[in-house]
């Protein structure tokens, strides 16, 4: 997927990814890609929150698709809506070069304690 991650804490990830390697057959940024970069920065929201020895797994997620991306790198910027003791709600925008929204996505994760191996 090529994600590159630039910034983290638990108000705020910052993420991009190419379109080149991540576009459906007509040519555009597939919309499942845009899921996995949502999906990817919203569960790293969601681990940072929830701290040591626990997990985090997402339970929902949904996205609506703008406008095309076409070349370039889009980039994703999450933020949380709840930040509760077992759920986390992250907003995820994702925007191409030119600052213009490609994608909104929400994606909600359970946190749960970790199991020992």
């Amino acid at each position: 997927m090529g994600i590159e991650f630039s910034e983290f804490s638990t108000e705020r990830i910052v993420a991009r990814m190419p379109v080149e390697g991540n576009r459906q057959p007509y040519g555009l940024l597939h919309g499942g890609a845009s899921c996995v970069l949502a999906e990817s920065m919203g569960s790293m929201g969601a681990a940072l929150h929830a701290g040591p020895g626990k997990i985090v797994v997402g339970v929902d997620i949904n996205a609506t698709h703008h406008r095309s991306a076409t070349e370039g790198y889009v980039t994703g910027v999450a933020t949380p809506i709840h930040l509760g003791r077992t759920m986390t709600t992250f907003e995820i925008v994702i925007s191409d070069e030119q600052d213009r929204r490609v994608c909104t996505a929400r994606l909600t994760c359970l946190i749960r304690e970790a199991r020992p191996s």
